[in-house]
């Protein structure tokens, strides 16, 4: 059987993020979802995963769940054995952007959970179309059952993460980096970017999605997975 499949989700989100995958891919691999809702450095959260995870095992994360995901690589390489980035960014925050999260913070302490996932998650990040809504609906939904203190943690984690820009260099497992196309909080360039960091990456845009491929487009975006999941290892 191949290596089991972990999941990351991204930031106030669940499995929920990834059930079309689950339905699809759990046919032949074992598939985990792991939170990243513990700690507030991304040190924490994958040291905290490392003693709960296989041996070894395939690695796909989404938004924040791929920064978890760069990680765990640089903590642990040995044990993974092909990595997804989906969505996301291998920078650190600047003072600055970092700065700027502070109002999630502020709101979420307030009482206003609500209106802080729906202003971290604006329509402009996903696709157009009828499905847009009903997409942020889903993860004002998850966030909503995270509640307001994963929000601050998961908040505290981004502002002060590290660049990984060296960890993929050094990456040397069969690698998707994959972007919707819409996706305007981590652009596709960002993700070309990553790609030409990795030896041996392959870049996959999903047109019809935006920040949020796995719901937004998720036949694309399983079969995306798939591909990659039989992509056979090169030889260094």
């Amino acid at each position: 059987m191949p290596d089991p499949l972990v999941l990351l989700p991204g930031m106030m989100c669940d499995a929920r993020l990834f059930a079309p995958q689950i339905i699809d891919l759990s046919r032949d691999h074992a598939v985990m979802v792991a939170p990243i809702t513990q700690g507030e450095r991304i040190e924490e959260i994958a040291s905290s995963l490392l003693d709960v995870l296989p041996a070894k095992f395939a690695l796909a994360g989404l938004s924040m769940g791929g920064i978890v995901a760069m990680e765990l690589l640089r903590r642990a390489p040995e044990r993974i054995t092909r990595l997804a980035l989906m969505d996301t960014n291998p920078l650190a925050e600047t003072p600055q952007t970092a700065a700027a999260y502070e109002p999630l913070i502020i709101g979420a302490r307030a009482g206003r959970l609500d209106e802080v996932l729906r202003g971290f998650m604006k329509p402009e990040y996903l696709a157009p179309g009828p499905q847009r809504l009903a997409v942020l609906n889903q993860v004002i939904e998850m966030g909503r059952d995270l509640g307001p203190e994963v929000m601050v943690r998961q908040v505290r984690a981004l502002q002060r993460r590290r660049d990984q820009q060296p960890t993929l260099r050094r990456c040397k497992v069969p690698t998707l980096i994959l972007c919707g196309a819409h996706d305007t909080l981590t652009p596709l360039k960002r993700h070309a970017f990553m790609a030409d960091l990795i030896p041996y990456a392959r870049l996959e845009v999903i047109e019809e999605a935006g920040h949020l491929p796995t719901l937004e487009a998720p036949e694309a975006t399983s079969a995306a997975l798939r591909v990659w999941l039989k992509q056979p290892f090169v030889l260094q």
